[in-house]
C-alpha cells in the first residue's frame, strides 16, 4: 500500500515538472496484435507516399507521446496491469531484434506496417528487395516514386515483419527449423497475400517435413484450403488426403482387420486392438458426405459375422463330443469362451453401426446352437448368453428395430439358456450389469402381445420363487403386465365410450 502511494506521489511530481518544461517525454515503441489487414493512406508528407491495400495478418508499431491527461490517469495505475505491460514489452523487444536484421546500407522506402487500434511499427527497406522478391511491391512500388508505404490493420505485426526480413534471407529453410506450426502457418499467409513466391515455398516445405500434433493438423488443414495455391499444396496434405483409389479398397483394410483380430493368438495384443478398432469405428467419417463411402460396410460385418457363427458353431459341437476327440477339455472350452467374446464384439460392432436387425433375426434362428449350449458346463457357455443379452438391451433401448414375430422367437430360442446361466454371468463377469440386463429382457418382453407376454412373465414368476438371485428379476414388467391384463383392461370401444362420456361431463 505505501509503495502504490510512493508510485502516485512521484507521478505527480513528474506531471508537475513536466508542467513548468512544457512537454512530455518520448515514448517507448509498444506492439500488439491486430485485426485483419486493409491498406491505409500514409500522412501527409512532403515526400511522394503510396499506400497500399493490405494482406492478412499483422504486427507492432511505434505510439504516439501520451497525452497530460494519459499521464494523469496513471496515478490510478495498479499493480495488475504489469504482466500485460510486460507482454508489450516482450513483443516490442522480438519486433526490435527482427528489424535489426535488414541490412543498413542504401535503404529508399519507409515501411509502416500497424495493427487497426493505432499500434505501428516503422522500418528503413530497400525498394530493389521488396520489388525482386514479392509481387505484390513490385506491382505498387515499380509504377510510383512512392517511398513512404503503410500497411494498415493487419493482425498480426510482429508477423509481417518477420516476412519482410525473410525477403533479406538467402537460405530460408534453415530460417524456419525450429519454428512453431502456428507461425509458420502465419508466415505463409502473409507470403501468399504479398505474393512472396520464395517464402511461400519454403513455408510449404516447412509444413510438409515436420510432425503435427492433432491440433496443428486441423489448422494445417484449414489454411490451406483457404489459401488454395494449388499443386504446392498437395504434396502438404498427402498425409491426410485420401484418394479415390484408397477409398475403394476400404473395405478390404476392414475385413483384414477385423479377421487379423478374430485370430490373433496373442491373447493381450488382441484386447487392445479391439479396443483400438471399436473406438475408431465408433468415430465415423467426420464428413457426412463419407459416410457409408469410408465407413465399414453391412456386408463387411456380416462376412465376418457368419465366421464367426460357424466358428462357435464347431467349438460346441466338439466340446459336446470331447470324450470321443480326446482333446484337452480346458483348450477346448477356452476356444469357446474366446469364439463367444468374438461374436459378442461383432455384435457391439453392428449394433453402434445401426447394423443388427439382420443379426437378432440370425441368432434367433439358431436354435440347434442352443440346442448344444445346454449340453456342455455352465461354466464354460455362459458367455453365449452374454450376445444373447446385449442384443436384448439394444431391442428394449430401441437400438435394434425388429418385428414382433422376430422379437418373440429370439426369446423362444435364447431366454431358457439365459435364465439358466444368469447366476454364473452374475459371478464370473466383471462387467456384469444386472440391472442393465433385467431392464434390457424386461423392455423387450414387454413389446410383446399380451398373450405372448403372459406366457414368458407366468414362466419367469415359477423359476423366480424357486431361484431368486440366481434369476433376472423382472418384477417391473410383470407389474406392468399386471396393470395391463388387470387395471387398465384397454379396449378399443370401451375407451371410446369413456371418452365421450367424459367430454360431455366436461361441458356440462
Amino acid at each position: 500500500m505505501a509503495a502504490h502511494k510512493g508510485q502516485s506521489v512521484s507521478a505527480k511530481r513528474e506531471i508537475a515538472a513536466m508542467l513548468k518544461q512544457g512537454f512530455i517525454p518520448d515514448s517507448a515503441m509498444v506492439l500488439s496484435p491486430a485485426m485483419p489487414s486493409r491498406l491505409a493512406r500514409s500522412p501527409a508528407s512532403s515526400s511522394p507516399s503510396r499506400n497500399l491495400p493490405s494482406p492478412p495478418p499483422s504486427f507492432p508499431k511505434k505510439i504516439r507521446s501520451p497525452t497530460l491527461q494519459e499521464m494523469m490517469a496513471q496515478e490510478s495505475w495498479s499493480p495488475t496491469g504489469a504482466p500485460e505491460i510486460d507482454k508489450v514489452q516482450r513483443l516490442e523487444e522480438r519486433v526490435a531484434r527482427i528489424v535489426a536484421q535488414v541490412p543498413i546500407p542504401a535503404r529508399d522506402v519507409k515501411l509502416t506496417i500497424s495493427s487497426n487500434d493505432g499500434f505501428k511499427v516503422t522500418m528503413d527497406v530497400h525498394r530493389a528487395v521488396l520489388a525482386e522478391k514479392s509481387g505484390f511491391f513490385a506491382e505498387k512500388l515499380n509504377h510510383s516514386g512512392a517511398h513512404l508505404v503503410e500497411i494498415c490493420e493487419c493482425d498480426d505485426v510482429e508477423v509481417y515483419v518477420e516476412a519482410v526480413v525473410l525477403m533479406y534471407c538467402e537460405n530460408l529453410r534453415k530460417r524456419l527449423v525450429k519454428e512453431e506450426v502456428e507461425k509458420v502457418l502465419g508466415l505463409l499467409q502473409v507470403s501468399a497475400a504479398i505474393k512472396f513466391e520464395a517464402g511461400i515455398v519454403s513455408c510449404l516445405e516447412y509444413l510438409e517435413a515436420v510432425p503435427w500434433s492433432k491440433e496443428e493438423e486441423e489448422k494445417v488443414v484449414s489454411v490451406l484450403e483457404q489459401l488454395q495455391l494449388c499443386d504446392p499444396i498437395q504434396g502438404v496434405l498427402q498425409r491426410v488426403l485420401v484418394e479415390p483409389s484408397t477409398s475403394v479398397g476400404a473395405d478390404d483394410i476392414f475385413l483384414h482387420l477385423l479377421t487379423g483380430i478374430l485370430q490373433a493368438k496373442d491373447e493381450k495384443a488382441r484386447r487392445e486392438m479391439k479396443t483400438l478398432i471399436s473406438g475408431l469405428l465408433k468415430e465415423g467419417p467426420h464428413n457426412v458426405h463419407s459416410v457409408g463411402q469410408h465407413d465399414v460396410s453391412r456386408g463387411t460385418l456380416y462376412s465376418v459375422c457368419h465366421k464367426c457363427l460357424s466358428a462357435l458353431h464347431l467349438c460346441l459341437s466338439e466340446a459336446v463330443g470331447i470324450d470321443a476327440s480326446g482333446r484337452d477339455r480346458g483348450s477346448l472350452m477356452a476356444e469357446v469362451a474366446r469364439e463367444a467374446d468374438n461374436m459378442l464384439w461383432v455384435v457391439d460392432i453392428l449394433i453402434e453401426k445401426k447394423l443388427g436387425d439382420e443379426f437378432v433375426r440370425l441368432w434367433a434362428d439358431k436354435r440347434e446352437l442352443a440346442s448344444l449350449h445346454s449340453k456342455i458346463p455352465v461354466m464354460y457357455r455362459f458367455e453365449i448368453s452374454k450376445i444373447t443379452a446385449q442384443l436384448c438391451i439394444a431391442v428394449g433401448r430401441g437400438q435394434i428395430l425388429v418385428p414382433k414375430d422376430t422379437r418373440f422367437s429370439l426369446l423362444q430360442t435364447w431366454l431358457e439358456p439365459l435364465y439358466e446361466d444368469f447366476g454364473w454371468m452374475k459371478r464370473a463377469c466383471r462387467s456384469f450389469d444386472k440391472k442393465l440386463i433385467e431392464d434390457g429382457l424386461s423392455q423387450t418382453i414387454l413389446t410383446l402381445s399380451m398373450s405372448q407376454q403372459q406366457a414368458i412373465l407366468l414362466n419367469w414368476f415359477d423359476r423366480f420363487l424357486n431361484k431368486g438371485d440366481d434369476y433376472p428379476n423382472m418384477q417391473r414388467a410383470f407389474e406392468v403386465w399386471w396393470r395391463r391384463a388387470f387395471i387398465k383392461q384397454h379396449v378399443g370401444e370401451q375407451t371410446q365410450s369413456e371418452m365421450q362420456i367424459t367430454v360431455c361431463d366436461y361441458h356440462l
